[in-house]
């Protein structure tokens, strides 16, 4: 049989609880139960640390929100691919350097005002319809990175869409201004009106436009009819 050293600590059902929060369940387990110890038992203390961990969910949910928004971040790489193909040769390098330049002007506006005018101060258990935003400028006061990186790629990939329409017809200075008032001032009030509890058309309102909301799992209507309008007006 497993023994357990003087120093571990039982919770109500039996469980080990580990003590030393900068030990890892491997180390902890082994040091517990002794050399001893069978592989069973090694195994069920280390899903016992595991599910314990009161950070471990979190932390599973925030790999996959990077995850995903790696995934719609790699539209970037789609949409310059879409670009160099639809123009001539000699404009292929131009075409691929505003697909750059539509990340690093989302990058800038969507962290200094964009994520702020778009979820700022949301407040799920309040009834309140808000137009923008007003806090977390800059990133301050937030502690969720990961869903900011999600929702940048989002704003990255509506500022994109439009690439394709502008190719060859717009001055490199002028791209990367729209780029940065799209993600900045246009995306952010759409995506808050439809995705923050707070936004008039949200389903996810305490109490949501008549009784549904409007709901936009995917973002084909806040992501791809932006840009999809937005590229529409460009080209007129």
């Amino acid at each position: 049989m497993a023994r357990v050293s003087s120093n571990a600590q039982q919770d109500s059902s039996g469980g080990i609880i580990m003590s030393a929060l900068n030990e890892s369940p491997y180390d902890y387990c082994k040091e517990q139960l002794g050399n001893d110890a069978t592989t069973d038992d090694l195994l069920k203390c280390i899903t016992e640390q595991l599910a314990r961990d009161s950070g471990s969910l979190q932390y599973s949910r925030t790999v996959l929100v990077v995850f995903s928004a790696a995934l719609v971040f790699f539209m970037q790489a789609g949409f310059a691919m879409v670009c160099a193909g639809a123009v001539r040769k000699k404009n292929v390098q131009n075409t691929m350097l505003k697909n750059l330049l539509d990340a690093c002007g989302a990058a800038i506006a969507f962290f200094t005002v964009g994520y702020a005018f778009a979820y700022g101060g949301s407040d799920p258990e309040s009834s309140d319809k808000t137009f923008i935003g007003t806090t977390n400028f800059f990133l301050m006061d937030e502690e969720n990175y990961a869903f900011f990186l999600f929702q940048f790629a989002f704003s990255a990939a509506s500022a994109t869409i439009v690439a394709g329409t502008l190719a060859e017809r717009c001055q490199m200075a002028a791209y990367l201004c729209y780029s940065v008032m799209l993600t900045g001032w246009v995306y952010p009030v759409i995506a808050h009106s439809v995705w923050s509890p707070n936004g008039f058309l949200s389903a996810y309102s305490v109490d949501p436009l008549w009784g549904i909301g409007m709901i936009d799992f995917a973002g084909s209507g806040v992501v791809h009819v932006t840009g999809g309008v937005t590229a529409l007006f460009a080209t007129m």
